[in-house]
């Protein structure tokens, strides 16, 4: 799932490929999910959407939004000449690499974790062949770079360290190097040529002047080498079929490639770029008439861009590209800017909304630089006129209120001044001048009269020495990407830009993508120049389309599964009834009204939701749920706002008599919901499932609705919805594997108020219907390695023999971890895997452990990534154009020396389908069990358990883009938002404060856990469906 709810504007949108886990009954809030790839509804740094006001402006666009094409086969991407084969040099090297693995003895490594080599590709499965969004990239055998290290002195960050390392590039000290020089821009210079350790010294100037000012910064800069990197060895690592090879520099010339790729990007005109090379991601956007764009509305638009990072792979060196999207603000006036957006949010989030905004001033002439070119006078916009300002000032700024207008704003106008400096300095003397008014000073001085008087003024400099503009002088410059939080709205119409069909993006890619990301010749010279090719269309993989699972319902019945998809209604027959149905004996249904809710509220009748109820109570019967009628069938609680006391009045009493308590919430009930389930799930231990009155009441599709809300009941009741084929799960089927799923969700990018959270969810036995979870706090933000690990495990392994009823712990334990960056997975094995162990170690008995139990096997799921494959034929898509439910690559675009695996269990809902990637790190169960069985292939038996998960998830009627362990870790994380909305909104509630340690800067995970600790009552059991 690449968003989910509201998303983060700057970090860029995919191309909505994942599968929602059917939740079509009920409402999911919460804050969301920060960074990288998951959109957060509560949680941003930089003022929220809730406050935007003002008009959005027609839906612009230029983005191509086709629909499907009638009854007809769909349309899948082709060049002329057919459908090329995938490189048979790749798939020899591949073989030949794999050969001696299949015949390594386990008993030859060594006491310390390493990364397991791959034990075979599969076989299993239809073979298909695929496109895939990858590039091949040929490097002359003669190229070495030298890669240095740079720091900068006195310390530069943003715009004015690019600017300083343009200014470097430049330099006379360089100038027999220029033509073989590139640079990331923030750390590192790579030259094709050697040459010694050396200071320059930088006299800083602005882009486009001439000469330094004569007070400007001088900086040092210090280059020192690090790396001598030549291509050639890195190919002939990757081409050589001895599995044992290594390549020390692999990692670093890899990141060289990818800064080689950034640099022009960086050093382009009209181009912007986001993400790191350091980290391999790297996103380009053109901005003006090459460009896709789409009206966001409120002053944001949506610009497609392109994804691209270099990869290594078997026998070749490929590069990653995929459309990418993201929100930039709208260039224009800033006055029609801010009248757009409007202040009904308030004027502090109208602040940290336009907060480092660059705006071209309109008041002044351009300066013309020695050639006789304009150059732009530039400025970013700190805050609004506060009446603080300038306190330290001998004569301070006289400002009425905070975002005064420009009659109500003063500086000190020196009697001499004959230009724009409206503030002396720290010693300038009250004599010789006088306060005027902002609108006084430019309807003198540049005879520019402000139309709009009511229009906050801004402030350009600094708080200890501000400089004031009038927003009709303010011009905001294009090409700024915006990482504020989303609106509901804005994230709607993100995703209708970002939904395309695999045949459209693979043709974005190789007809704009490539010139964009400047992997053409035709954009970008510096290709021959450093002597690279890159082929200019897309690579062909091999593919294999594996047998789905049929799933199992009560008394006994089996259905098959199509497409990732099955029915609970099936034609022709009796409706199924829940494997293992829970009973209901006492529970309730409340109608929660707002004041803003009245228009809706006059359509629920207390007559039509006693019937809605009523039809309901006959669907948990038809499902085989022992419910009694609700008690009370119809309640209506009046609030006047989201923290009225009548709530948790309601929830208190409702606690103590009922199992569980559902409620239909108003159309916009993000922060209520998560007073609901943090109330419900954390302070009372009270079962509750939410759903909008809109949704519960329509009649179109009600039945199926129904159906999908009593999913979440029998799951929360601790039932079973349905099981997976036996014949499927191999020696799960054995009830001795626990099966684990571990997450972290992160705060959005500048939030210092919200911590990391852990959640670890796990089987209690063979049938994969239950999921208890628990979440811990991280000691700090944006730690990805979970430290609770140990006391999580063992709260786990508990369970699995009290709820799971077993006399023994298990004897092998699966672990899908997800959240997990690609840089990491050493790490995991390194730090995670002996909390793992230890908890075994406090846990298991004596006999056990001199058995060597448990066995694990530990594998990262990754959903962020760029990769995606397309069909060759029409034969081989699915009604939306996409590859099939079932598809599995694992060569072509994997190294062979690596454990890992792409797969797309799932049918795409919409857009194009994004395969979830798994990377073993960790193997003690599967090698050892099948590396002597003969007819059985490891890679097989593990990729086909891995489908089977994705069909075990209960809250759906699908399979889910990536297995269920690690889908509901991270609904679980989702759930934990919910408990701490005030930190994870933007900006943090100001009663939340008291759960960060101020004094020292970090957080108080005491109290944090706390209000994350789930009640007694409901911690053993999927309360977070």
């Amino acid at each position: 799932m690449s968003s989910r709810g509201r998303g983060r504007g700057g970090g860029g949108y995919q191309d909505r490929g994942g599968s929602r886990g059917g939740g079509g009954g009920g409402y999911r809030g919460g804050g969301g999910r920060g960074g990288g790839g998951r959109g957060g509804g509560g949680g941003g740094d930089r003022g929220g959407g809730s406050f935007r006001g003002g008009g959005g402006g027609d839906r612009g666009g230029g983005g191509s939004f086709r629909g499907g094409r009638g009854g007809g086969p769909p349309q899948v991407y082709s060049v002329p000449g057919g459908i090329p084969a995938p490189d048979k040099t790749v798939t020899k090297t591949e073989d030949a690499l794999i050969a001696p693995a299949k015949s390594v003895d386990l008993s030859t490594l060594g006491l310390q974790d390493v990364l397991p080599r791959r034990p075979a590709y599969g076989t299993k499965g239809a073979e298909v062949t695929l496109w895939a969004n990858y590039v091949s990239l040929t490097a002359s055998s003669k190229l070495v770079l030298y890669r240095y290290e740079m720091s900068v002195t006195p310390a530069a960050t943003g715009n004015k360290l690019t600017q300083v390392v343009r200014l470097l590039l430049e330099a006379p000290e360089l100038a027999e190097y220029k033509h073989g020089l590139v640079s990331d821009f923030r750390k590192t210079i790579l030259s094709r040529q050697k040459f010694s350790d050396r200071t320059i010294n930088i006299a800083y100037r602005s882009i486009g002047q001439d000469e330094p000012k004569e007070d400007g910064v001088q900086f040092q800069v210090k280059l020192q080498l690090t790396n001598t990197l030549a291509t050639s060895e890195l190919i002939e690592y990757l081409t050589s079929t001895n599995p044992s090879a290594q390549y020390d520099e692999k990692l670093p010339l890899i990141q060289a490639l990818n800064i080689f790729l950034k640099h022009y990007a960086k050093s382009g005109d009209n181009l912007v770029s986001m993400g790191s090379a350091e980290s391999g991601s790297s996103k380009t956007f053109a901005i003006g008439q090459l460009s896709d764009t789409w009206d966001l509305g409120n002053c944001l638009t949506a610009i497609r861009g392109f994804f691209a990072s270099v990869r290594a792979a078997t026998a070749r060196v490929l590069v990653n590209i995929n459309v990418s999207q993201a929100a930039f603000f709208q260039e224009g006036p800033l006055d029609q800017f801010i009248l757009r957006l409007g202040t009904q949010g308030g004027l502090s989030k109208l602040q940290a909304f336009i907060h480092g905004i660059r705006i071209r001033v309109t008041h002044l002439p351009d300066k013309l630089n020695r050639r006789g070119k304009p150059v732009s006078r530039v400025r970013t916009i700190g805050w609004l006129a506060n009446t603080k300002d300038g306190q330290g000032l001998k004569n301070p700024a006289r400002v009425k209120a905070f975002g005064a207008g420009p009659k109500d704003v003063q500086f000190w106008l020196k009697e001499d001044s004959k230009d724009t400096k409206k503030q002396g300095g720290k010693g300038a003397k009250a004599q010789g001048g006088q306060y005027i008014s902002v609108y006084d000073f430019f309807a003198k001085q540049h005879k520019v009269y402000i139309k709009d008087t009511q229009l906050p003024v801004i402030n350009v400099g600094d708080r200890a020495n501000p400089n004031y503009l009038p927003l009709q002088v303010c011009y905001v410059l294009p090409g700024q990407p915006c990482n504020t939080t989303l609106s509901t709205a804005q994230a709607q119409q993100m995703i209708r830009f970002a939904v395309r069909k695999p045949f459209d993006n693979a043709t974005s890619i190789v007809t704009k993508g490539l010139k964009i990301a400047g992997l053409s010749s035709e954009t970008n010279p510096l290709l021959a120049q450093f002597g690279f090719d890159i082929s200019q269309d897309l690579i062909t993989v091999s593919g294999r389309v594996i047998a789905s699972p049929k799933v199992g319902y009560g008394q006994n019945r089996q259905i098959p599964t199509f497409g990732g998809s099955w029915n609970m209604l099936p034609r022709d027959s009796p409706s199924l009834k829940f494997s293992n149905a829970g009973s209901m004996q006492k529970w309730s249904c409340v109608y929660i009204e707002m004041p803003n809710d009245y228009p809706h509220a006059q359509t629920f009748t207390s007559a039509g939701l006693t019937e809605v109820l009523r039809s309901f109570h006959a669907v948990l019967g038809d499902t085989g749920i022992a419910a009694s009628p609700p008690l009370q069938p119809f309640q209506r609680l009046q609030l006047s706002h989201n923290d009225d006391p009548e709530l948790e009045a309601l929830m208190k009493r409702a606690a103590s008599s009922l199992q569980l308590l559902f409620v239909i919430l108003p159309a916009t009930p993000i922060p209520l919901y998560n007073r609901v389930k943090y109330l419900g799930d954390v302070k009372y231990g009270i079962h509750t499932v939410c759903s909008v009155g809109t949704k519960i009441s329509n009649p179109k599709g009600q039945d199926q609705y129904l159906r999908n809300l009593a999913l979440k009941f029998n799951l929360k009741l601790g039932g079973n919805n349905h099981l997976v084929d036996p014949t499927h799960l191999g020696f799960i089927t054995e009830n001795k594997t626990m099966i684990v799923g571990i997450d972290v969700t992160h705060p959005t990018a500048g939030n210092k108020e919200a911590p990391s959270i852990a959640s670890m969810v796990a089987s209690i036995d063979q049938k994969l219907g239950q999921w208890p979870g628990i979440l811990s706090i991280q000691p700090k933000s944006r730690q990805e390695l979970v430290a609770d690990l140990t006391e999580m495990l063992k709260s786990r392994l508990r369970l699995w023999r009290q709820k799971g009823k077993h006399s023994e712990f298990p004897e092998n334990i699966i672990v899908y971890r997800d959240g997990v960056s690609e840089g990491q997975y050493q790490p995991v094995l390194d730090q995670e895997l002996p909390l793992l162990r230890a908890a075994c170690k406090e846990i298991y008995p004596a006999p056990d452990q001199k058995k060597g139990l448990p066995r694990m096997t530990v594998a990262i799921v990754g959903k962020r990534h760029h990769t995606r494959f397309y069909p060759t034929t029409a034969a081989d898509a699915d009604k939306g154009g996409n590859t099939k439910a079932g598809t599995v690559v694992d060569r072509g675009v994997t190294e062979a020396r690596s454990w890992d695996f792409f797969l797309q269990a799932h049918t795409a809902l919409q857009g194009t389908a994004r395969p979830a990637h798994y990377y073993v790190v960790l193997d003690e169960i599967f090698r050892s069990r099948y590396a002597k069985t003969p007819g059985k292939n490891i890679a097989d038996e593990f990729t086909n358990l891995t489908q089977s998960m994705c069909y075990a998830f209960g809250r759906a009627t699908k399979a889910v883009s990536y297995c269920a362990p690690a889908y509901y870790a991270d609904v679980l994380c989702e759930r934990s938002r919910c408990y701490l909305s005030s930190l994870f909104e933007s900006p943090p509630a100001s009663e939340a404060t008291s759960m960060v340690d101020g004094a020292a800067g970090g957080l108080n995970t005491g109290a944090l856990q706390q209000e994350v600790q789930v009640h007694e009552r409901l911690k053993d059991s999927m309360f977070y469906i």
